[in-house]
């Protein structure tokens, strides 16, 4: 087992992790930027070492800086949880040049599937279903353009190293292509450092469905089943459940089996996700890896009984899974909220500020992970996501009626959050009936 782990991270996910250590007995360093200092869950690991100002690119974006409070401190591994360098192959690779473990996918296999383009052919080599698009990049907008008549409007332009919904754009004819061409080529430019495009049709109102996979470095791998994210903003996730409320036995089988050629095509190790759209008849079609944790892998966890981060510990430390497919159980139904401070009400603005009431749910029933607490203050230099609540029920009916008890329990003033969106979603009768897609929430609330 690695014996002392660096969390190159901060909130929430930090907090998770050192949780998980300290249950396996394994020594915990955190690193932290001036923002953060004096964060309650920071006196909870071994060690905790100040890297930079509040800018994450002077500090959790700063790879010296992390690589150098991991020589420091003794760690033999580094976990980098989600966003920051999470994706980063460089960050992977230079870990490994340093004899430092990286507790996630080996470089070679992240930057493979880090690349859209690549991560679709690989996908084509393993038998996966993905949806009709360009070879590889459109080298400009006439190209896209030819593309787009040949396989029909309307189309979607991707970033090819991109996620995160930056660089991404809908076009319904050839004006609004060529309109939407250099405004996504800038963006994503601007947001990965690269501005190559690649085209794919678009699927009207699908539904996003994520598999959870785990592998290990003797070429074991399993599924935990799925997870739907169909109900997201601008192609950020608010609310996910498991299992897919529309999916048979038979079709949620053939999904996981696709998700798992596909990992062992790429030679993935560790926990990942491998993300699908799916069709109003269905009909799937693969769209990303994403090669780390997710933000709602407590949502599987909860359906599953299975530690995920645990399991990252152990695959990253060489163990191999002593857990085969026929073992993992799906039991009932998990709902995730994720508690944003954003206003709804003004198009969800950015809500920073001082928690002057910051009161959690609790209950039969009900996770909250969270590093915050009362008189903690909301600053504007990271991501705006400050708690998930997350429940499990016996049945999705049961599960939705505790998330919305949960809900109106949590109390977090004067901030606005994204609670009031999460409920109204809760309340409406097409979410309640399964009758949802990804433009959900924007079409309908």
């Amino acid at each position: 087992m690695v014996s002392r782990v660096l969390i190159a991270n901060r909130g929430e996910i930090a907090l998770r992790i050192i949780r998980a250590c300290r249950e396996m007995g394994i020594e915990t360093v955190v690193v932290y930027s001036e923002a953060d200092r004096g964060m309650p869950y920071l006196r909870l690991a071994d060690q905790a070492i100040c890297i930079g100002p509040a800018k994450a690119s002077q500090s959790y974006n700063c790879i010296p800086r992390i690589i150098s409070a991991a020589e420091i401190s003794g760690a033999d591994a580094i976990h980098p949880g989600y966003g920051f360098l999470a994706e980063n192959a460089e960050f992977a690779q230079i870990c490994q040049d340093c004899g430092i473990t990286f507790i996630g996918p080996n470089p070679q296999a992240m930057a493979l599937l880090g690349n859209k383009v690549r991560a679709r052919e690989l996908a084509i080599e393993a038998k996966v279903p993905v949806i009709p698009g360009s070879e590889g990049v459109v080298k400009d907008e006439n190209e896209a353009i030819k593309v787009a008549n040949a396989i029909g409007y309307p189309v979607m332009l991707k970033a090819v190293a991109g996620g995160g919904g930056r660089g991404m754009r809908i076009a319904h004819n050839d004006i609004g292509l060529r309109a939407a061409f250099g405004t996504a080529q800038v963006e994503a430019k601007a947001a990965f450092g690269d501005g190559s495009l690649y085209l794919e049709r678009c699927i009207l109102e699908p539904r996003h469905v994520e598999v959870q996979v785990l592998a290990d470095h003797y070429g074991n791998a399993i599924h935990l089943y799925e997870r739907d994210c169909s109900i997201q903003r601008r192609h950020q996730k608010l609310i996910e459940e498991s299992p897919c409320p529309i999916l048979d036995e038979k079709r949620r089988q053939e999904l996981a089996q696709a998700a798992l050629r596909l990992i062992r095509q790429a030679g993935y190790t560790n926990a990942g996700t491998v993300e699908f759209l799916l069709d109003k008849d269905k009909a799937f079609y693969f769209i990303e890896v994403n090669a780390r944790i997710q933000v709602e892998h407590p949502v599987t966890e909860m359906v599953t009984s299975q530690d995920l981060i645990k399991w990252q510990l152990k695959i990253a430390s060489s163990l191999p899974l002593d857990l085969t497919q026929r073992q993992i159980k799906h039991s009932g139904v998990a709902i995730e909220c994720r508690i944003n401070a954003e206003d709804p009400s003004a198009n969800y603005a950015p809500c920073p500020g001082k928690i002057e009431t910051f009161i959690p749910p609790g209950g039969p029933g009900v996770r909250v992970d969270t590093h915050l607490y009362q008189g903690a203050t909301i600053t504007t230099y990271y991501d705006s996501m400050i708690a998930k609540v997350i429940v499990h029920q016996a049945s999705r009916a049961e599960a939705i009626a505790t998330m919305k008890r949960a809900l109106q329990e949590f109390l977090i003033e004067p901030i606005k959050t994204t609670i009031p969106a999460c409920l109204a979603v809760l309340s409406h009768n097409l979410y309640v009936r399964n009758k949802i897609d990804t433009g959900f929430l924007e079409r309908r609330l």
